[in-house]
């Protein structure tokens, strides 16, 4: 039987928005721009620095924890993190160790204090919620391009800074997103706005980062950054504090066992 005309224009209609959208875009200078924020922040070595994380529900209530984290550059591969607890007292002791990798899935491990036992994050879990706050696993590891393809949308403002807008797909299969929307500003290349959709493409999280602080006269780092799950109502934000660059940190620093003996 002959398709009818009307289904015919429909099919017609609907194969051409769905090439335009497929083809929005510009990948050449959404990757350009990804390249030109990792090279200006290449060569800071290491850091320590203290950073409380507030938790709130959606009727306001808060928790807050106090951290440390230590990070590793490693420029032949993805960073090294280590992010221990120290208070409150039910979490405090916890250890999260990552290995962030451009290719392949990173190596993440727990810490937990009260069975006193190291757990390895899971590939599939990475996905879940890092101790219970709005960040993933998987944002907890270093930005790297290997990780998602990108394209430039368009330039916009946000909070009166004129920004690129870039999308950022993962190519992990495993990852909780289907892409990502970037705010990028112009002249310093620092992230101001995160969008996070699921896979179902419908919107999950906003991430806003603020108070920007230059430091050794190059790297900047926002000293807060705020994540919003606009599914839930929930919240989390990071205050960063005592940033210190380049303090004498190397990879026996960031092996499994200094989960144990973080202190």
């Amino acid at each position: 039987m002959n398709t009818p005309w009307k289904l015919k224009l429909l099919l017609i209609f609907s194969f051409t928005v769905m090439s335009v959208c497929a083809h929005s875009g510009d990948p050449a200078k959404g990757l350009e721009i990804a390249k030109e924020m990792k090279k200006r922040d290449e060569g800071w070595v290491d850091t320590l620095a203290e950073t409380q994380m507030i938790l709130r529900s959606p009727d306001g209530r808060e928790s807050i924890r106090d951290i440390r984290v230590k990070t590793l550059e490693i420029l032949e591969d993805g960073d090294k993190s280590l992010t221990i607890f120290d208070q409150p007292r039910d979490v405090a002791g916890t250890a999260f160790l990552s290995f962030s990798h451009p290719v392949g899935p990173d190596d993440q491990w727990i810490y937990l204090p009260a069975i006193k036992r190291v757990k390895r994050i899971a590939t599939r879990n990475k996905s879940g919620p890092f101790m219970g706050s709005e960040f993933a696993y998987e944002d907890m590891a270093s930005f790297e391009i290997e990780k998602y393809t990108f394209a430039y949308l368009q330039d916009d403002t946000f909070n009166d800074i004129d920004c690129f807008v870039v999308e950022q797909v993962p190519v992990d299969k495993y990852s909780g997103y289907k892409r990502q929307v970037a705010w990028i500003d112009k002249e310093h290349y620092r992230v101001h706005k995160i969008e996070y959709y699921d896979r179902k493409n419908a919107l999950l999280k906003v991430l806003t980062m603020d108070e920007y602080e230059q430091y050794e006269n190059k790297f900047w780092r926002a000293l807060r950054a705020d994540m919003e799950n606009v599914q839930t109502g929930k919240s989390t934000t990071l205050l960063t504090s005592d940033i210190v660059f380049k303090t004498g940190l190397d990879e026996q620093d960031f092996d499994k066992n200094a989960l144990r003996r973080a202190r």
